[in-house]
């Protein structure tokens, strides 16, 4: 199935090829004509699919009326909303979470992200099998001060709307 961005929305994609593997670095997703202040959340997902600057899918797109359409008072004023992936390899299916799938420039596309970002949401759900990249991700956060930080009860392809995002405590 194949899901549209949500209506009024302008979205630019970083991809790479390294090898013959595909990777998505970023996903940036701004409302048309936000004023130019507000603020900025970023999502850290776990991989991507196929989700790029026309077509959305099935987390992207939930993520995107969560934030934009909800109407939910954590997110008041964001215009903007980055999505990045502990794995930058994009992958539909049978995903395993190897070192070659992080990609050569995710590291710093995350890091990017989260210091642009008033607003954090750990976006993979509960629970997060790969240790390693959550612990980067949390050290990474851990060096940043002024964060808003929130979780998401379960992974964003699954979500529900009722008690989805929830309050992070690092």
């Amino acid at each position: 199935m194949i899901y549209e961005h949500i209506d009024g929305l302008s979205v630019t994609a970083q991809f790479a090829w390294e090898g013959e593997l595909r990777y998505r670095y970023r996903l940036e997703i701004a409302l048309k004509d936000a004023a130019l202040t507000g603020k900025t959340a970023c999502v850290v997902m776990q991989n991507p699919s196929y989700a790029n600057e026309h077509v959305a899918d099935k987390s992207v797109q939930f993520m995107e009326k969560v934030v934009f359409k909800k109407g939910l008072p954590e997110f008041e004023g964001v215009r903007r909303l980055i999505v990045v992936n502990q794995f930058a390899r994009i992958q539909t299916n049978d995903f395993q979470g190897f070192p070659h799938e992080i990609g050569v420039l995710n590291d710093a596309a995350i890091k990017d992200a989260l210091h642009e970002s008033d607003i954090v949401i750990l976006g993979w759900g509960s629970p997060n099998r790969f240790e390693e990249r959550k612990a980067f991700v949390l050290g990474l956060l851990g060096e940043m001060k002024q964060k808003t930080l929130f979780k998401t009860r379960m992974h964003p392809s699954r979500g529900r709307y009722d008690g989805f995002i929830q309050p992070y405590r690092h």
